[in-house]
Order: C-alpha cells, then sequence, then structure tokens
C-alpha cells in the first residue's frame, strides 16, 4: 500500500487505514500522525468502472464548486493525473473528505428533510451543466428490458430449483408493469445516479454533500428520485419479505426537495412522475433481482440467507412488496407532494 500512498504528496507519517464498507471499491482512510483524515483512498472496481470515469467526476464537482455547494474533490497525484495505475493493472484515486455523519437508514422525518433539500439543490446546479459523459452505463434503468431479460432467464433456467417461484413472481411483475401509467418520454438530465442515504454526508443535523460519484449521468428525474424514494422510504431491511413504503418520511423528503429545486427546478410533467417512479424503479429491481435468482449472480450475497438464489429471491420478493405498497398509497403520495409543493411554495413567498 506504501507505494500507492507515494503516488501522492502527503505529509511525514500519513498512512492507509481501511475503512469498513465499501461493496463496490475498496476504500481507505489516509491519516496523518495526529490521527486526522487527510483523504479517502479507494480502488476502483474496474469490472464495473473504467478510469475514464474520473473524468466526469472532475467535470460534475467542479461544476458544483463554482456554484457553491459542498462536493468531495479528485486530488491530484504528484504526476498531475486524477488517478493513480499500479504497474499490475489496478486503479487508485484519492478524494477529499467531507462531513461527520452518515446515516445508514433514514428514520428521521427531518433527515429526510435535509437529505431531500441537498439533492434538490445538487439538481438546481447541474441543470445547466455542458458535459458528454465519458463513462456510459446503457440501459441502466430500461425497465422494459429489464423484465425481458426476466422473461428469458425463466425459459432458459427452468431446471432451476427456485425456477417455479421465479416463475410465479415474474407473472405478477408483468402483470403489474402492463398496468403502470407513469409516463416514458420524460427529458433526460444530468442525475446522481446513487442516491441511497448512505451516499449523503451530514455535518451535525445538516445535509452537506453528495458522496459515491461513479454513477453520475444523463437519465430521467422519476429514475433518480424513484430509485431514491424507494431506499429511503421503506424503514425496513431490503431483505425482507415486510418491506412498505412510508409517507412520513416520502412527505418530508419532497418538502426538502421542492425548497432545494425551487419553483422552476422540474417541469410539471416530471413532478407529476415521481410517484409512479417510484413504483417503476420497484418493479425493475424486482425483475433484476429475479433474474439473478435464476443465473446465480448476485456477487453481494449473505450466506445467512442460503444460496446466492435463495438472497435473490428474498429481494425481488421485498422490491416486490415495496412495488405494491408505493401502488396501494399513490393517490396519498402524490397529494402529500402536492402539499409539500405548496408549503415550499407558501414559505418562499
Amino acid at each position: 500500500m506504501q507505494d500507492v500512498l507515494d503516488a501522492w504528496d502527503w505529509p511525514v507519517g500519513a498512512a492507509a487505514e481501511r475503512a469498513p464498507g465499501g461493496l463496490i471499491n475498496h476504500t481507505w482512510w489516509v491519516r496523518g500522525a495526529d490521527g486526522i483524515a487527510l483523504g479517502v483512498l479507494q480502488q476502483l472496481n474496474t469490472s464495473i468502472f473504467r478510469p475514464e470515469v474520473h473524468e466526469d467526476i472532475e467535470a460534475v464537482t467542479a461544476h458544483l464548486a463554482s456554484r457553491g455547494l459542498p462536493t468531495p474533490r479528485l486530488v491530484r497525484t504528484r504526476a498531475g493525473g486524477l488517478f493513480h495505475l499500479t504497474g499490475d493493472g489496478r486503479c487508485f484515486r484519492v478524494l477529499t473528505t467531507i462531513g461527520d455523519r452518515t446515516v445508514d437508514k433514514l428514520l428521521d422525518p427531518a433527515d429526510a428533510r435535509e437529505a431531500g433539500a441537498l439533492v434538490g439543490r445538487f439538481h438546481r446546479a447541474v441543470a445547466d451543466l455542458d458535459w458528454s459523459f465519458r463513462m456510459v452505463r446503457p440501459g441502466a434503468h430500461d425497465t422494459p428490458t429489464h423484465l425481458r431479460g426476466l422473461r428469458e432467464a425463466v425459459l432458459v433456467h427452468h431446471d432451476h430449483r427456485l425456477w417455479p417461484e421465479v416463475r410465479e413472481l415474474a407473472e405478477e411483475l408483468d402483470v403489474g408493469w402492463r398496468s403502470w401509467r407513469g409516463p416514458r418520454d420524460l427529458p433526460r438530465r444530468v442525475i446522481h445516479g446513487d442516491l441511497k442515504i448512505s451516499n449523503v454526508r451530514f455535518v451535525g443535523p445538516r445535509a452537506l454533500a453528495l458522496i459515491d460519484l461513479d454513477t453520475f449521468a444523463r437519465d430521467t428525474i422519476d429514475a433518480e428520485l424513484g430509485d431514491a424514494m424507494r431506499s429511503w422510504c421503506n424503514p425496513l431491511a431490503e431483505d425482507t419479505l415486510d418491506a412498505r413504503f412510508e409517507l412520513d418520511l416520502f412527505a418530508a423528503a419532497m418538502e426538502g426537495y421542492a425548497a432545494g429545486a425551487g419553483p422552476d427546478g422540474l417541469s410539471e410533467a416530471e413532478w407529476a412522475a415521481i410517484v409512479p417512479g417510484i413504483e417503476r424503479i420497484c418493479v425493475e429491481l424486482a425483475a433484476r433481482f429475479a433474474r439473478d435468482a435464476l443465473e446465480e449472480r448476485y456477487f453481494g450475497w449473505n450466506p445467512r440467507f442460503g444460496g446466492r438464489g435463495e438472497h435473490n429471491l428474498l429481494r425481488a420478493r421485498g422490491q416486490a412488496a415495496l412495488a405494491r405498497s408505493v401502488r396501494s398509497q399513490a393517490d396519498a403520495a402524490t397529494a402529500a407532494l402536492s402539499r409539500a409543493r405548496l408549503r415550499t411554495a407558501g414559505s418562499a413567498g
């Protein structure tokens, strides 16, 4: 590790300490001799991301900084690069540290409101960013394609031990998707791409900055906020059949988002797409996980749930349950969103 650290300038006595978590990218805290964090060292998972992703991170974070928004920034190497490649092809980067608190499960409406406001400010700041992304993940939220992939997996893997359960779930998801009434022609805008609540860094009670920046992209707002809200507003774990959509957390998050994005932040069509977008992403993830159950592909599975297939099937059923919960509360969620916008407009006036 010392040879990797030497690619950057550090004070004497700086050392790397492995950070907990980091399912995709391996992460270390770099601390000085006094124990103070000097930066975040990460090894990029190049099976998912290419090194060119750092050009995207630099472009977006430079734009955010120019608008006065706090953001992690890439620290250039001694050679002036955005990242460092080792002789054996491993890719490392260093980011500045930011914030002092991470929320792993959203339970407090005050945190939801703060996090929503931060995301709104982020979307408003990058609305005019002119950048062609170097790292593109085509079809990341192509819901029909994910459902088609599940149908094909059901046809191919009919001898799998979980085939009867997955086939039944696939039929339910197909029926739900055919009756889905959300928009399909929204404009594509710059998004974060992975707004789980642990990617929001707080300072005390205030949501300060977004982290985990490899997923910046252009996509529709219903995908961005649908993924965020299905995660933020489920107070239970994803590995449960009892997943449910919590309206109080949604209302608080949307009140914050409306304040952060401003009155002209979204079009009326985009506001109307948020609630059906939550159901859409739940269905999409359920289809992905169900397909993974037959193909045994989940790299982060927990053996206490059985095999990879069993864990993926549980996650798929959890997202399907969440989709049902969202649909059953769609009218109430839409009303809560309207009230949040009105309250924000009233306070601004």
